[in-house]
């Protein structure tokens, strides 16, 4: 636990000493897919695929190809029995497909054919158990390509916990994309372009959250997915409504949260947007400190890593 004067080493499962009553956990509720999609041309060449995001068009997705020669645009890959994916554009690795199957059921072909796009540094055992083990307990809406990581920490028995403490639970959905691990670049940051995700925010969850605000509780925002939804909808005063669309927000240093009072989130990589997200709600030097806290007490990275909860530097959250 981060706060502005000083750093507490304890277990997650003692968060429900570190929260109050009425206060409001906000989770991402997205479901990982089995966006890998292995196949072969029809020339019988290996083709792989993963799924980015589906476009408007039923059926059609933004993917990203990778074989030895490029798969021409009307080309098609066979992904299965009675499943296959058409080229329809690319630019590089980046491609538009058509999936196809006899019966329009892509959901159901992704199960039986897919395999869960685990990060490439951890290594796949039982199918069926990483495909579990990658997924947070109150995992709903299919469509995300890489995990809420930070929501991998949670279990039924925790969550039970956090209840009998008065502590309320309400979800938001935004489908991770690839996007968000990506590294900037840019020698300005400010130039960095943001990966666009979708997300939804019904109107209870906006009700919740809202009334939680209105009677001096605090947003406790699991994870950077749930700070950029939350802070892409919220007004001025930190209002939230009812909102279902596609968030680029890219939150650095100097950005006013609005409605996040606390945040729940791993340890994450140098120059990636998620670790400027975590600078802009502590600050750069209190962030300094917690890093060199947790290289020296051996705390883990990556996305089955170690999570820290953070109080602002400055706000109502402490």
């Amino acid at each position: 636990m981060s706060r502005p004067d000083g750093i507490t080493d304890g277990h997650f499962t003692d968060l429900a000493a570190w929260l109050r009553a009425g206060d409001l956990l906000v989770v991402n509720d997205t479901r990982v897919i089995k966006a890998r999609l292995m196949g072969r041309k029809e020339s019988g060449g290996r083709v792989e695929l993963f799924l980015l995001r589906p476009l408007e068009e039923t059926g059609v997705w933004e993917a990203l190809t990778g074989s030895n020669r490029p798969v021409r645009v009307g080309g098609r890959v066979v992904l299965g029995n009675d499943f296959s994916a058409e080229i329809l554009a690319r630019d590089g690795e980046r491609c538009r497909v058509r999936l196809h199957t006899p019966d329009g059921d892509v959901t159901a072909a992704l199960e039986r054919f897919g395999r869960t796009p685990l990060p490439p540094y951890i290594v796949a055992s039982d199918p069926d158990e990483d495909r579990e083990r990658y997924q947070t307990v109150y995992a709903a809406r299919p469509g995300a390509v890489a995990a809420p990581t930070a929501g991998l920490h949670f279990t039924e028995g925790l969550l039970a916990a956090l209840e009998a403490r008065g502590v309320e639970t309400a979800k938001i959905t935004l489908h991770v994309g690839p996007g968000t691990f990506q590294p900037v670049r840019e020698e300005n940051p400010a130039h960095h372009v943001m990966h666009r995700e979708w997300f939804s925010l019904s109107g209870a969850t906006a009700e919740r959250i809202n009334a939680t605000r209105a009677r001096g509780g605090r947003v406790v925002a699991v994870g950077t997915t749930v700070v950029r939804t939350l802070e892409s909808v919220a007004d001025e005063a930190g209002v939230v409504r009812p909102t279902e669309g596609e968030t680029a927000l890219f939150i650095l240093p100097g950005f006013r949260f609005r409605v996040v009072d606390l945040m729940i989130t791993n340890f994450h990589l140098p120059k990636s947007s998620l670790l400027m997200l975590v600078a802009a709600f502590v600050g750069i030097h209190r962030q300094q400190r917690d890093y060199a806290h947790a290289v020296t007490a051996g705390y883990r990275f990556y996305s089955y890593g170690d999570a820290n909860l953070l109080f602002p530097e400055h706000g109502e959250g402490l």
